[in-house]
């Protein structure tokens, strides 16, 4: 049994050995961008002092729809509950834009930019740095990836049997770390006992990550859970963000034109009435974490806002409200708890494959985990070699 179990570990870690360290490598990476960021762009993120109270929401909104240009519209603000964490807008174009400005001033501090070390780590985790053909052809990256990912869960499953102990004391031998004999025993070690320890962390990354690879496997995942769901559904967006989505279909174009030179004096401002909605927002959720409102206009003409909390377990869990662009009543209020089951398993899916569903100390083990899970290809590899050369040794030894 167990040397059909080996033969499967071997012969699928030998092709896709590198794949596989290319994959959690890149992901280990990625686990602590937004910190890293923060520190390396602190004016960006934090502003310079913090002041008695920020300027209205609509006012901030305002003095950035100033600045641009015709073609592109402030969609939405992200108000942090930190005083010092700079505000957040939102634009229009391109996908993902936003400036980051001092609430207290008006200030842009500057413009969000992912910086190409962690969008090469980004586009190498999902797509091996391949692209989405524009036509429509075969996405050659996701899909070997995707196979990669998969094949590591029946290597990680093979190695389990393989080293499946008989007795406690094997049990306890198989888990330990010498150093002291030979770097041979070490590797062969942190091959066995790493990837031991780092199992489970690792199995549950990979398959939350194959729901991004395949719409087959995500259908069957679903369904799991007893949700229905299509081929289109699902999406990798970016962790490091929060980034209300509005737009072309956005309103309030009129407030991305230059001093509002265009617009007559009494018309509309889309976001006359967003300071009164988060002074609500803010009373109703005193434990808020974000509060974002958007231009994206619902049905019924609603505007539309969320509200995010620092809590365990779903990274993504928000309460939707709508409200009446106009008079700024709310309308409407979506709480996480009442979310379809859908909407709770994607956000569950992301916030389990990167960790952060436990807070800092998930976070590390998961990081942990992913580089513990790129070097256990590389000392397969050289076991691997170590015993073919052995083998090849014994047989010229026994030649006459």
């Amino acid at each position: 049994m167990k040397k059909v179990f080996r033969k499967i570990h071997l012969w699928l870690s030998v092709p896709f050995g590198l794949l596989i360290t290319l994959i959690c490598f890149s992901g280990a990476m990625l686990v602590f961008e937004t910190e890293v960021m923060e520190l390396c762009h602190r004016d960006l993120y934090y502003v310079e002092k913090v002041g008695t109270a920020p300027l209205p929401m609509d006012r901030v909104a305002e003095k950035v729809a100033a600045t641009l240009p015709d073609s592109v519209s402030v969609t939405g603000v992200t108000a942090s509950s930190a005083p010092e964490r700079a505000w957040q807008v939102n634009l229009s174009k391109p996908r993902r834009a936003s400036v980051y400005v001092d609430q207290y001033t008006g200030k842009i501090k500057g413009k969000y930019e992912r910086a190409p070390f962690f969008m090469t780590m980004f586009r190498l985790h999902r797509w091996l740095l391949d692209s989405m053909k524009p036509n429509g052809g075969i996405f050659w990256g996701k899909m070997i990836v995707g196979t990669a990912t998969l094949m590591f869960v029946f290597v990680l499953i093979s190695g389990i049997v393989i080293w499946w102990p008989r007795t406690k004391k094997a049990l306890k031998n198989s888990l330990k770390i010498v150093a002291g004999k030979g770097w041979r025993r070490f590797w062969y070690d942190l091959h066995v006992a790493g990837g031991m320890y780092t199992l489970a962390f690792l199995l549950v990354m990979a398959l939350t990550g194959l729901t991004w690879s395949f719409s087959w496997y995500r259908i069957g995942f679903y369904k799991v859970f007893g949700v229905e769901t299509t081929q289109g559904d699902g999406g990798h967006g970016a962790p490091a963000q929060t980034t209300a989505q509005g737009g072309e279909r956005a309103q309030g174009r009129s407030g991305g034109r230059r001093g509002g030179e265009n617009r007559e004096r009494n018309s509309f401002s889309p976001f006359a009435s967003w300071q009164k909605v988060y002074k609500e927002l803010k009373e109703l959720n005193p434990d808020y974490k974000q509060i974002t409102e958007y231009n994206k206009i619902v049905h019924n003409n609603q505007g539309s806002a969320m509200v995010s909390f620092n809590r365990l377990g779903n990274q993504r869990a928000v309460d939707r409200y709508t409200f009446n662009p106009r008079s700024g009543e709310i309308t409407g209020t979506t709480l996480y708890k009442d979310t379809d089951t859908s909407g709770k398993i994607r956000g569950w899916i992301f916030s389990i494959h990167v960790g952060s569903w436990g807070g800092l100390g998930t976070r590390i083990l998961s990081f942990l985990a992913a580089l513990v899970g790129a070097s256990l290809p590389l000392t397969g590899y050289y076991l691997w070699i170590r015993r073919l050369i052995r083998k090849g040794g014994r047989k010229a030894n026994m030649r006459p």
